[in-house]
């Protein structure tokens, strides 16, 4: 009950906080491995410090990603973990509510709660507030209080809001002000990684439920060719 609890607070949550913005398009594509490889080792390098992916256990990934078992004892697990654990954070919920002020949300369904396109923008969209605990606050989600542990990849942003006439039209962007470790096209191509990586993690058996749909429809076509041509052998005698 208290888990189910949780997970009502946590996407009820998303709804009182995020802002009525245009979200950002992003492809992805769970099938493109590669991809999803480099968004799990930014997950475990950005992400797992603070958010566990209790649903999705390292061996899972290995499968389903082709990695050897030791690639991701090498580049995936911490020191402690296993390769049949969860991924799950050091960091516990006690801790993460006397530091944030609430215990982190485990990650494994957000992508399927929010959808790929608003982790995308919330992903890049975190800008310098100095009203706020950790100097920074995010385009589609106010008052987050995640700090942007980002910010070396992408830089510093800030945030542009001005009135333009009488019939309230405003300037709303964000301009980056100083420059990350990667270029903005860089850092945009890793949150598609990472995203891919998130929608996966939100349903890793779509990589066999997507292709064996095509086969049920294969086979519910013959069986219709089948159904009418023995409704016509029974009815045919029918007046």
């Amino acid at each position: 009950m208290n888990k189910w609890l949780t997970v009502i607070v946590f996407v009820s949550s998303f709804g009182v906080n995020a802002e009525s913005i245009e979200l950002d398009d992003v492809d992805v594509d769970v099938f493109d491995k590669a991809s999803v490889q480099r968004g799990a080792q930014l997950f475990v390098d950005y992400c797992i410090g603070c958010h566990s992916a209790q649903h999705l256990r390292y061996s899972r990934l290995a499968e389903d990603m082709d990695i050897s078992e030791e690639d991701i004892k090498k580049s995936y697990l911490s020191a402690t973990a296993k390769i049949g654990d969860g991924m799950i954070s050091a960091m516990d919920a006690e801790h993460a509510e006397k530091w944030f002020g609430t215990p982190t949300p485990d990650l494994s369904v957000t992508a399927r709660v929010r959808g790929a396109d608003w982790l995308y923008t919330y992903l890049r969209g975190f800008y310098t507030d100095e009203s706020k605990p950790f100097g920074v606050n995010n385009i589609v989600f106010k008052d987050v209080a995640m700090p942007n542990v980002l910010w070396k990849l992408q830089g510093i942003q800030n945030r542009i809001i001005r009135k333009l006439n009488e019939d309230e039209e405003f300037i709303d962007r964000i301009d980056l002000v100083q420059a990350g470790t990667m270029t903005p096209d860089e850092f945009d191509s890793a949150m598609r990684d990472l995203v891919n990586f998130m929608v996966y993690l939100g349903e890793p058996a779509m990589l066999k439920r997507i292709p064996m749909g095509k086969y049920v429809i294969l086979f519910l076509l013959g069986f219709l060719v089948v159904a009418y041509l023995l409704k016509k052998e029974y009815w045919k005698d029918v007046h």
